[in-house]
């Protein structure tokens, strides 16, 4: 099979190879896949740097979230079978952005009937990121107003359109006109470019000064400091990941005086501590797509010999929305 590997580790761009590899094979509980879509997330960009907290073995193929069709089972799988569309997340070192990817049964799930394949390699880990983040952690409640940092990504176009479903005021902050046009039209109720305006003031103003419920920041950094000058009586901040570069320090005293809390979100976690949970997220998650009311924002679709590009485009924060290879046919000659 043919297939992106890392070999040393770099910007993505320098240390992507697409090489030949045999093909996998799946051991028990594994399921092995022919890779329609696979999605670029920050960890695979990560995982190229090696500053990711799951470091697989060199030479390994990122890719940690697809939609594949069942190609094989390993010895003790009963929930699938061959042909099957399925999405979820892969198993390292095999990940996505190959023609075969290897996957465990118990983060594998039905992909849902109304979404293209593109679509549907997009639909797992942000959409659970942002449930949990929204509903687990923070307990939005509707008519609460919520503040999305880079809502144009792909996690932030995630967190937005399920705070729309929750009944929400949805804040998105992003960063230039061509992402705040995309933040509308996944339906947030006010768009503030961090570029030529102050989202402290103006999340004041749009909230007669109460300030922002729930805060779903992804980027860290500055975006969490000045998060908390404009976080709300009782407020939560959702802490999802540090996009930005920048691991902040919280003044615990300010949030002890101002009343609101900081919550860590470690999704991952809970496919080990509470995976019925997940399941469950999953159903409700499809049920929403079929209904029409979650749809992933795919940007780019890239051909298998575009993947290092795109993944650096991500790494490099010029991307909106969610990037990902789609597989075609190969051919021989």
């Amino acid at each position: 099979m043919l297939a992106w590997q890392v070999r040393e580790l770099g910007e993505p761009i320098d240390v992507l190879q697409l090489r030949e590899a045999p093909d996998p094979q799946p051991e028990p509980g594994q399921i092995l896949v022919r890779v329609l879509a696979s999605a670029a997330n920050f960890p695979d960009v990560l995982m190229c740097r090696g500053m990711y907290q799951v470091r697989p073995a060199m030479p390994f193929t990122p890719g940690v979230e697809l939609c594949g069709e069942v190609a094989a089972l390993g010895e003790g799988v009963s929930g699938f079978a061959m042909g099957d569309r399925v999405i979820g997340a892969s198993v390292l070192p095999h990940g996505g952005f190959a023609e075969l990817a290897m996957m465990n049964e118990t983060t594998t799930y039905a992909a849902p009937m109304s979404l293209d394949n593109a679509e549907a390699a997009a639909f797992y880990l942000g959409y659970q990121t942002g449930w949990f983040a929204l509903h687990r952690r923070a307990h939005l409640q509707p008519g609460e107003t919520l503040l999305v940092h880079a809502a144009a990504g792909g996690v932030g176009s995630a967190a937005v359109q399920l705070g729309k479903a929750a009944g929400a005021r949805v804040i998105g902050v992003v960063g230039g006109p061509d992402k705040a046009q995309i933040a509308r039209s996944l339906g947030a109720d006010l768009v503030i470019d961090r570029l030529s305006e102050d989202f402290v003031a103006v999340v004041k103003e749009f909230t007669s000064g109460r300030g922002a419920d729930v805060v779903f920041d992804p980027v860290g950094g500055e975006a969490y400091q000045r998060s908390t000058k404009c976080i709300a009586f009782e407020g939560r901040i959702v802490i999802v990941g540090f996009a930005g570069g920048q691991v902040q320090s919280a003044a615990l005293n300010h949030a002890l005086v101002k009343n609101y809390s900081i919550l860590g979100l470690h999704w991952g976690y809970y496919n080990e501590k509470d995976p019925a949970a997940v399941d469950a997220c999953q159903v409700l998650l499809t049920l929403m797509a079929d209904a029409g009311t979650l749809r992933p924002l795919v940007s780019e679709r890239l051909a298998l010999g575009d993947v290092a590009g795109g993944i650096q485009r991500l790494a490099d924060g010029s991307t909106t929305g969610r990037v990902v290879y789609v597989a075609h046919e190969r051919t021989e000659g």
